[in-house]
């Protein structure tokens, strides 16, 4: 058993964050405390009082490595950058996911109306964040309606000769061919930065102000236009259902708790306007409340980005050392309202209902993932529990880019974060045999020398041959606790009628189309399917956008340019001679006769 007593007596009273290692070295928990001494202490001393979970983690630790900060804030800084880092097994963890987007007005002469994710550049003006990608396409929507602001690309922008579709069905004033002057585009960028900046009035007025100065020069069909955009926008007023006068800029956040599945649901609101919500559901969270799981969503959630003046939680969190966190990474004051009133508590009880309703959809989800799994494992006659499942499928255009694609199903779901792709090279084109062995060999030979998780169940996506390749893989890997099961398509290729051969039977199990194992197999094997096709694809239309001089030695991006300005083209390149490529300037004769041989 670990003997933590000397490592305590050398501990200070200061705040820090400590970390507790099993036996491999691996951190299985971070936590950060205000006294290193006395927190780490408590871990030890009453282990009759603690919860199963901490018992359980305790059994395993080995070691313990701490670090000393100047205060709690940075202490939970760095905790939560080491959670992100080193994914502790204990710890509450939040799926990293990507930059949130934006909308994006460029600062260029005619602004651009786009769709921005990423860094911010400060030439440009964003609003946002968003929570979704649907709720800035459907801000894009709505301004391109009422203020007629161009989306189109600037190499576009530069070359129109006459105005595009756009501008025929009045979504656009088309800039671009110069049917509205700067003055005018300049004045419909204001009314829509007012809009989305929450100050609907003011760009309500300056629209009716518009209006009245259109008619009052007798141009009443510009004047019709400005009524048209004023009453658009008071019915997007009049939808939304979060409208804020206490705070233009907030976070909402909520976290329900059902058995062993937790939500919290994050509501955006942003110039006064409700964007959306989001749920996010953390692993590691069985047993914690809601108060916990909160604290670990705010300091990793905000770790990388930049919070709001105002957050409202429902659960009584650390605002004291949280405030001081979020303030410091977002350059302004941050304040966090536990129990708020008025609109805010309108804000808090529908985020509330989101998350219990999120978590409920979860567990249902779950349980019927959990079902499958048994209705599977009963199917196959395995002895032992099948948690874990990876599939393997290949994909080609007669033989042109073939990709293999491995997914996994872990923990209940489809994760991610885990599937690869395996460009196949150096196999007769249209083999699939040949590049299965390369894609299965590829994969198991890396989790047989330690770097990846072996599966309780591997699905190839094919006939006998495509499992006979597996088994002989895994054969020679010395993989044989591994089930293997081939998915072969049915008559006519129909969904419901497939066949799953097993190594070792006689005739293929043939499951009812509508049993729960047949839908999980369908599930697994079609995501496989789209993973592997998007993977071909992608490879395909790289191939065929790269020009065929690109790999030919001493011609560069000139040398190309003057190949194919001379020819006319690819086609006519191949049809030159030797000495016809030699006059092109900059070429030589033995340039020239290696172009040819290369191009034929």
């Amino acid at each position: 058993m670990f003997d933590p007593t000397e490592i305590i007596a050398g501990l200070p009273h200061r705040p820090g964050v400590y970390r507790m290692l099993n036996a491999a070295g691996e951190a299985i928990y971070v936590g950060k405390a205000r006294d290193l001494k006395k927190r780490v202490a408590s871990y030890f001393q009453q282990q009759s009082g603690l919860s199963p979970r901490i018992q359980l983690m305790l059994g395993q630790v080995q070691a313990l490595a701490t670090t000393v900060t100047r205060s709690e804030a940075e202490a939970l800084l760095l905790e939560n950058n080491l959670i992100k880092s080193l994914s502790p097994r204990y710890n509450i963890l939040f799926r990293d996911d990507k930059s949130y987007p934006y909308l994006m007005l460029s600062g260029h002469g005619f602004p651009r109306l786009a769709f921005h994710r990423g860094s911010l550049d400060p030439r440009h003006r964003y609003f946002g964040p968003f929570p979704n990608a649907g709720a800035v396409r459907a801000s894009m929507q709505l301004l391109q309606k009422v203020f007629r602001l161009r989306t189109c690309a600037d190499n576009v922008f530069e070359n129109r000769s006459r105005p595009c579709l756009l501008h025929q069905i009045r979504r656009c004033t088309a800039p671009c061919v110069k049917l509205v002057s700067a003055a005018d585009y300049a004045d419909d960028v204001r009314s829509a930065e007012l809009f989305l900046q929450g100050k609907d009035d003011e760009a309500i007025e300056r629209l009716i102000a518009r209006m009245n100065t259109a008619a009052a020069r007798q141009g009443y069909e510009q004047a019709a236009v400005y009524r048209d955009q004023i009453g658009a926008l008071r019915k997007v007023r009049e939808k939304q259902f979060v409208s804020s006068s206490a705070a233009r800029d907030a976070d909402i956040i909520a976290c329900a708790v059902d058995g062993e599945i937790a939500c919290v649901n994050l509501v955006m609101i942003r110039g006064g306007h409700h964007l959306g919500d989001r749920n996010f559901f953390p692993r590691n969270a069985a047993g914690h409340a809601a108060t916990r799981i909160i604290e670990a969503f705010v300091g990793q959630h905000y770790l990388n980005r930049s919070a709001p003046p105002v957050i409202v939680v429902n659960a009584g969190i650390a605002s004291a050392t949280l405030e001081p966190f979020l303030s410091d990474r977002a350059g302004h004051k941050v304040q966090i309202v536990i129990n708020p009133a008025g609109e805010r508590r309108v804000w808090l009880d529908m985020a509330s209902k989101n998350a219990t309703l999120g978590a409920q959809q979860q567990l249902g989800m779950h349980a019927t993932q959990e079902a499958r799994l048994q209705a599977l494992q009963q199917a196959l006659g395995a002895t032992e529990a099948i948690q874990r499942i990876e599939c393997f499928d290949v994909s080609h255009t007669m033989g042109e880019a073939t990709v293999a694609s491995c997914v996994v199903y872990d923990r209940a779901a489809m994760q991610k974060a885990e599937y690869r792709r395996f460009n196949i090279a150096g196999i007769a084109p249209g083999d699939d045999y040949a590049a299965m062995r390369d894609a299965l060999s590829r994969r198991y030979r890396r989790i047989v020398a330690g770097e990846g998780k072996l599966p309780d169940l591997v699905l190839i996506d094919g006939g006998k041959g495509q499992l006979g390749v597996a088994c002989e893989v895994f054969a020679e890997l010395g993989l044989s606790d591994v089930l293997l099961i081939g998915v072969a398509k049915g008559e006519e290729r129909k969904p419901g009628l497939e066949q799953l051969i097993i190594p070792g039977r006689a005739n293929p199990l043939q499951l009812p189309g509508e049993h729960p194992a047949l839908h999980l197999i369908q599930q697994i094997r079609d995501e496989a399917h789209r993973f592997a096709i998007q993977g071909h694809r992608a490879q395909r239309g790289k191939a065929r956008t790269t020009s065929t001089l690109e790999g030919i030695a001493g011609v560069g991006a000139k040398r190309r340019q003057r190949l194919l300005a001379r020819f006319g083209g690819l086609r006519e390149l191949l049809s030159a001679s030797v000495d016809e490529l030699a006059q092109v300037e900059g070429v030589s004769r033995a340039l020239a006769e290696r172009i040819y041989d290369e191009l034929h």
